[in-house]
């Protein structure tokens, strides 16, 4: 790598491991028939909230095949909730691991992928005639806590 390359991973062989967590939050704008689907277990292709929970936990594990320039972290925990709105599904997911660099990009992906793969799922309840998704939204999406 040359000295003046403005594209690299960052080298964080100097700094200490250290126990590190990140939490991020992230919601999902429904029509309240679909959320009603969702908690009913109404949905064609299954149990929603299982379904985005492995993949919350998938997509954390993968963050650095998906972000180029992450660090392949040795996750030691993903945790995934869920809270189903009147008018939507928010996703909170917290990551931990011990080592050299934060787990902020892990969170922020497992809350992502879940939260597509909610609108996956229940998608075809929320198109209009046309063919639109008038209402779904994915919104929020932010990281509300980290610890080093």
């Amino acid at each position: 790598m040359k000295e003046d390359d403005p594209l690299h991973m960052v080298d964080i062989s100097d700094k200490t491991p250290s126990a590190r967590e990140a939490e991020a939050v992230g919601t999902i704008v429904l029509r309240p028939e679909t959320v009603s689907a969702v908690r009913d277990g109404t949905i064609k292709k299954g149990d929603v909230l299982t379904v985005a929970e492995v993949a919350a936990i998938q997509a954390a594990k993968h963050t650095p095949d998906i972000v180029p320039l992450c660090h392949q972290v040795p996750l030691t925990s993903v945790q995934v909730s869920f809270s189903l709105e009147v008018d939507g599904v928010v996703v909170r997911c917290t990551v931990r691991a011990h080592y050299s660099t934060g787990v902020e990009m892990e969170a922020l992906t497992a809350v992502s992928v879940a939260l597509l793969t909610i609108w996956d799922m229940v998608k075809y309840l929320e198109k209009d005639s046309s063919g639109q998704y008038p209402t779904a939204r994915i919104t929020d999406v932010r990281v509300v806590r980290k610890e080093k």
